[in-house]
């Protein structure tokens, strides 16, 4: 049985890849060219780091603000002003976990709020001192209500509340716990990121997405992306499962299957793709019902159908959802899938194939233009997906060196739409010889 077979047997409805499909709606002027910045050279080490919260523009100084790992993952912070780079100011120590990457908001005060989570330790939060700069030094300080915590996913609502959703690592609170019981939970501030409170807090429960009695033990939760929709309010997240599988306890051994729900920050619900409302947890029986897009085998991580770590999420102009997700083929390289809600419930079709789907945007009322890389290969390529199926090659961002990171800067200025981290040279986080890019359209 072939990789198709084994999807369409899965319950994926499997499309042909489609290279040539026009995108409809307004989009963006199909004249395309990006040019792309150097904000540091030769600084960034491996990181682990989501498609979540690079950066962010102050309209109010015209100033974009990136972060970003170097050596030992350390957290560094840079601003763009008038054009011109400030030198790279180191505020977190990353204590040589690649998984230890910043994640950066803005509060309504002004004052930056950088986040990380010390990879199943604490999170460490730090706030600019002054606001609109990161000049002036920082607050750093460890917020016991993200406890056990990694893989932190920031954003600010609306009414100007900031949350940081996070994976809990809870044997870390509770020994004995198995290895692969890790829910998701979140934190709230609602004074600009000084003092925060946990989803156990606000809730009473202990998790907000997950579980911790699975008979296949996938009880580890991959979140993703997440992605704040303005009008209306909504956070719409994307996640996989993974565990020990049905004979043991065992971090991250195998992963399997596609989920979806939207978040209101509002009140504190939980929503299907059809807007039926799961209330403030979701536990495996949503997951298993309303919240499944596509059913995988259960393989290692890496594996032919084995979903990887991260996936995107958006939604089109009538309301409906999407999801961008792919596999690893050893032989073959990778497999991209769109998944779309309708009303018969989720369509999923092969888009493309030998491409990572870093990160994508926006671009006109049903169209989103897709960041891709190639391993080892310099150079960002963006596709457009119309209607979340009709995927068309649009154009090439030369990078000097090869991108292993992409995230959209929050409410960017052209030229500084998207930041690019620069591969490193090893998997070791004390070698920090990538580069870091931010790249945007050339309004010039």
């Amino acid at each position: 049985m072939d990789r198709r077979d084994l999807l369409k047997s899965a319950g994926v409805v499997v499309g042909g890849a489609l290279v040539g499909g026009a995108s409809s709606g307004q989009a963006e002027a199909r004249s395309v060219g990006f040019r792309v910045m150097t904000a540091a050279t030769g600084v960034a080490a491996r990181t682990d780091r989501r498609p979540v919260a690079g950066g962010v523009h102050d309209p109010r100084t015209g100033t974009t603000f990136i972060s970003w790992g170097g050596t030992n993952e350390d957290s560094y912070v840079q601003a763009l002003t008038n054009g011109v780079w400030s030198a790279p100011l180191k505020i977190i120590d990353g204590r040589g976990d690649s998984h230890n990457y910043p994640t950066m908001v803005q509060a309504d005060d002004g004052h930056l709020v950088v986040v990380v989570g010390m990879h199943n330790g604490e999170t460490v939060v730090a706030r600019s001192s002054r606001p609109h700069t990161i000049d002036g030094g920082w607050d750093v300080r460890v917020v016991a209500e993200g406890a056990a915590a990694s893989y932190p996913m920031p954003f600010k609502a609306a009414n100007g509340h900031l949350f940081v959703f996070f994976r809990e690592t809870t044997r870390t609170l509770v020994p004995g716990t198995p290895p692969d019981t890790r829910p998701i939970l979140y934190m709230r501030s609602t004074d600009h990121g000084v003092t925060w409170q946990s989803s156990k807090q606000l809730t009473g429960l202990p998790y907000a997405l997950g579980s911790t009695d699975r008979p296949d033990n996938l009880n580890e939760i991959y979140l993703g992306q997440l992605r704040h929709q303005r009008h209306p309010e909504r956070v719409h997240l994307v996640w996989t499962l993974a565990g020990g599988g049905p004979a043991q306890h065992r971090h991250d051994y195998y992963h399997k299957d596609i989920h979806y729900a939207w978040f209101d920050p509002n009140t504190l619900a939980f929503h299907a793709a059809d807007g039926t409302d799961l209330g403030p947890q979701l536990t495996d029986d949503e997951m298993e019902g309303p919240c499944k897009v596509a059913v995988t085998p259960l393989e290692r991580p890496g594996d032919v159908v084995s979903p990887d770590y991260i996936q995107l999420v958006g939604w089109l102009q009538n309301g409906r959802p999407f999801v961008v997700w792919f596999t690893r083929d050893a032989s073959l390289g990778f497999h991209v899938y769109s998944s779309v809600w309708t009303p018969r419930g989720w369509r999923s079709d092969e888009v493309a194939t030998g491409l990572r789907a870093r990160e994508m945007e926006p671009i006109g009322p049903n169209t989103w233009r897709v960041y891709t890389t190639v391993d080892g290969q310099s150079g960002i390529a963006t596709h457009r997906l119309g209607h979340g199926r009709r995927w068309e090659p649009e154009t090439v961002i030369p990078t000097p060196k090869p991108v292993a990171r992409i995230e959209l800067i929050t409410a960017f200025r052209d030229p500084a739409r998207i930041l690019a981290t620069g591969a490193s040279s090893a998997r070791e986080v004390t070698v920090a010889d990538g580069d870091v890019y931010v790249a945007g359209l050339d309004r010039h």
